[in-house]
């Protein structure tokens, strides 16, 4: 699932059967070729998508690794910088977590009971529907061009 910076979903993408990592799905899909064809697009993406940065060139951007049970001794500060950098991640990222708990708040999702011969459908459905609900409930967020600052006055 893309979203925008605002939190509007942008795609969804296609349900596959079975158990299946995140990242494969994003291979399979070819993702990561078609990210190589448009330069200056970044992508937030969870810690299940590790190391898709370097296939990407730096498209894909992943939290740094969690820090392990029995951490290494290390200097407070790098600590700290360290815990900082995860935290600003996921606060840009929580957009994309609200645009999936938009998505099951659908009843026609919420109330999926296994029947995945339909949701190819149902997906792509409702993600329109919450696309176009979206957009329509909060056009505070369509973007404006900035306007020019008065005279005499600096940026």
């Amino acid at each position: 699932m893309i979203t925008d910076p605002a939190g509007r979903l942008l795609c969804c993408g296609q349900t596959r059967s079975g158990s299946i990592h995140d990242l494969t799905q994003v291979r399979q899909a070819g993702l990561v070729e078609r990210l190589a064809l448009i330069p200056g697009v970044t992508l937030l993406a969870d810690a299940g998508y590790q190391g898709l940065s370097t296939q990407t060139a730096g498209a894909v951007v992943t939290p740094r690794p969690a820090r392990r049970k029995d951490p290494i001794p290390v200097f407070p500060a790098v600590a700290a910088a360290h815990e900082a950098e995860r935290r600003a991640h996921a606060s840009k990222r929580i957009r994309v977590e609200h645009g999936i708990g938009h998505l099951k708040n659908w009843q026609a999702l919420s109330r999926h009971l296994g029947r995945r011969d339909h949701l190819d459908t149902i997906l792509p459905a409702v993600a329109g529907l919450v696309s176009s609900q979206e957009w329509a409930l909060r056009p505070e967020l369509v973007h404006h061009p900035p306007r020019a600052l008065p005279a005499g006055t600096a940026a």
